[in-house]
C-alpha cells in the first residue's frame, strides 16, 4: 500500500501558493486606498464567507472524491446538465479567463514600470510583455513542461515571506524618513465597508484547489479542512499587514492610481532594493500563477469533456499527453482581452470585478449542491460532514449573494458588471439548452447518479460508450481492463 506524504504544511502551502497571486496586491491598494484601514473589516468577512464555501467543498469532495471536472460532477449529480453547463463554463471558465488576464496585465504593468520608469528607462508597452508571457507559456505546456509549477510552492511561500516582512517593516515605520503623515481611516461607513466585499471575495479565492492534493494527504479527512482554514487565515493576516504598511508609507491617492502598488510600496520603504525585491517576486509569483491557471483550464475543459458537458474535441491530447484544445482557448482570451489596451487600475480591477461575480455564482452553487445532497442521499457515509444540517450552506449562500450584490462601489459599475454577467449566463443557456436536447439527449434538470458521473470521469467508459472517439484521442485503458470490457460485452475472451 502507498504510504501517504503529505501534511497539514504541504496542505496549507498549496492552498496559499494558489490563493495569493500579484493582482491580489492591486486590490489591496485599491480597497485601502477608497476608505483606508476599516478595509481590513471587509477583508475579514469577504475571508469568513470563504470558509464556509471551503467547509461545503469538504463535504462534497467527501462524497465524490478525485473528480478531474470539479465543480461539474458535484452539480451534476444535484441539479442536472442545464445549470452544471451554465455555472462550470460561466464559473470557472469565463471567470479564469477574466481573471487571469488581470493577472497577466500586472506582469506587464511591473515590467513597464520598472525597466521603463524606475530603473532602465527603456519605455514599452505593458500590453507587449503581457502577449509575450502568454506566448511563451503556452508553448512550454504544449510541451508538457511544467517548469514553473514545480517551483510553485518555492516562489508562493518567497512571496508571502517577503510581504509578512514588508508589510511589518511597514507597520513598525522601519524607515521614519519617508513615512507619510495621512489619516489612516478615511471611512467607517458600514456602506463603504459593504460596497468592497466583491474586492475582497477576490483575496481569497481559490482554496478548492486544495481538494484534489486530498489524496496523498495523511488524515486528510482532518488535514484538508483545517489545511484550508488556515490557508485563509494566513493570507488574511499577511494582507492586514500590507493594509497598515500601504497607510504609513504610500499616500492614499497615488495608491488607488497605481498599476503596481507593491513596488510603489517596495520604493518608499526601502528605496531602490525594495524595489528590486518586489519586483522579483512579484514576478515568479505572476509567471507560476498564470502557468498554473493555464494548464487547469486546459484540464478542466479536459474533464468536462469526458462527462459530454464541452464537445469531445476538447479531449484531443497531442503527443506529450496534453489537451490541447483548452489550452489554446484560454491562450486566445488572454491575447484578446490584454490587446485591448488593458493596462490602467480602474480596468483592471472592473475585470477582476467582473470575474468575482462569476466565481462567487459558483460558490452559490456549490452551498446549493451541499443541501441538496443533505436531502437527497442524508444517510450517505462522508468522511467530512459539515456540523450543524445545513446552517452552514445557507449562511453561505447569503452572503455570496450579499458580495454579489456588492461588487463594485458605485451603483453605474455595478449594474454594468452584473449587466455583464447576465448576458453571458444567456449565451451561456443557450448553448445549455440546445446542447442538453439535441447533444446529450438528456433532461435539462435531472440530476446524474453519483456513480454514473464517478464512472464517466474514467478511461474505461471513454473506451466502452466512444469506441472510435477514444481510439482517435488515443485513449486506451490497461490489457488486463481491456479483455475484462471484451469479455463482458462479447461473452468470450479475446486471443
Amino acid at each position: 500500500m502507498e504510504r501517504k506524504s503529505l501534511g497539514l504544511a504541504s496542505v496549507i502551502a498549496t492552498g496559499v501558493g494558489l490563493i495569493v497571486a500579484t493582482s491580489c496586491l492591486l486590490s489591496i491598494g485599491q480597497g485601502s486606498s477608497a476608505i483606508g484601514t476599516p478595509f481590513i473589516i471587509s477583508m475579514t468577512l469577504a475571508c469568513a464567507f470563504n470558509i464556509l464555501t471551503a467547509l461545503s467543498i469538504c463535504e462534497l469532495n467527501a462524497l465524490m472524491p478525485n473528480l478531474t471536472g470539479g465543480m461539474s460532477q458535484f452539480t451534476l449529480a444535484c441539479t442536472g446538465p442545464f445549470i452544471t453547463i451554465i455555472t462550470s463554463m460561466g464559473g470557472f471558465l469565463c471567470c479564469q479567463m477574466i481573471l487571469i488576464s488581470s493577472e497577466a496585465a500586472m506582469f506587464g504593468n511591473t515590467l513597464s514600470a520598472v525597466i521603463g520608469d524606475k530603473l532602465f528607462g527603456i519605455p514599452m508597452s505593458g500590453t507587449a510583455y503581457t502577449i509575450a508571457l502568454v506566448l511563451i507559456l503556452f508553448v512550454l505546456n504544449l510541451r508538457g513542461v511544467d517548469m514553473f509549477a514545480k517551483i510553485q510552492n518555492i516562489v508562493a511561500y518567497g512571496l508571502i515571506v517577503s510581504l509578512v516582512i514588508m508589510g511589518i517593516l511597514g507597520c513598525i515605520k522601519v524607515n521614519p524618513d519617508t513615512v507619510v503623515e495621512q489619516p489612516t481611516v478615511i471611512s467607517t461607513n458600514m456602506k463603504d465597508i459593504f460596497s468592497l466585499l466583491g474586492l475582497s471575495f477576490f483575496l481569497f479565492i481559490g482554496v478548492e484547489y486544495i481538494v484534489p492534493i486530498s489524496s496523498e494527504v495523511r488524515n486528510a479527512r482532518k488535514m484538508i479542512p483545517l489545511g484550508m482554514v488556515l490557508s485563509l487565515v494566513i493570507i488574511l493576516v499577511m494582507q492586514i499587514f500590507m493594509v497598515i504598511g500601504f497607510g504609513n508609507y504610500t499616500p492614499w491617492a497615488e495608491l488607488g492610481e497605481s498599476t503596481v502598488p507593491h513596488i510603489l510600496y517596495g520604493t518608499a520603504l526601502l528605496g531602490k532594493a525594495g524595489t528590486i525585491w518586489m519586483t522579483i517576486v512579484s514576478l515568479l509569483a505572476v509567471v507560476s500563477t498564470v502557468n498554473t491557471a493555464m494548464f487547469g483550464v486546459s484540464q478542466l475543459c479536459y474533464g468536462m469533456a469526458k462527462i459530454d458537458l464541452l464537445p469531445k474535441l476538447f479531449m484531443r491530447r497531442n503527443k506529450r499527453g496534453t489537451p490541447f484544445m483548452g489550452l489554446i482557448l484560454i491562450t486566445a482570451a488572454l491575447i484578446i482581452i490584454n490587446a485591448t489596451g488593458l493596462g490602467t487600475s480602474e480596468k483592471i480591477v472592473f475585470l477582476i470585478n467582473t470575474g468575482c461575480v462569476f466565481w462567487i455564482f459558483c460558490y452559490v452553487i456549490l452551498h446549493i449542491d451541499v443541501i441538496i445532497l443533505r436531502f437527497k442521499l442524508p444517510k450517505a457515509p462522508r468522511t467530512f460532514k459539515l456540523p450543524f444540517g445545513i446552517v452552514i450552506p445557507v449562511i453561505g449562500v447569503i452572503g455570496n449573494l450579499f458580495m454579489i450584490w456588492n461588487i463594485a462601489p458605485d451603483m453605474e459599475n455595478r449594474l454594468i458588471i452584473l449587466g455583464i454577467f447576465a448576458g453571458v449566463s444567456l449565451v451561456l443557456a443557450t448553448y445549455a439548452f440546445f446542447w442538453c436536447k439535441f447533444r446529450m439527449k438528456r433532461p435539462l434538470f435531472k440530476a446524474y447518479p453519483i456513480k454514473e458521473i464517478m464512472a464517466m470521469d474514467t478511461d474505461l467508459y471513454q473506451m466502452r460508450h466512444y469506441p472510435k472517439l477514444a481510439r482517435k484521442l488515443h485513449i486506451y485503458a490497461e490489457p488486463e481492463v481491456e479483455a475484462v470490457s471484451a469479455e463482458e460485452n462479447t461473452g468470450t475472451r479475446p486471443e
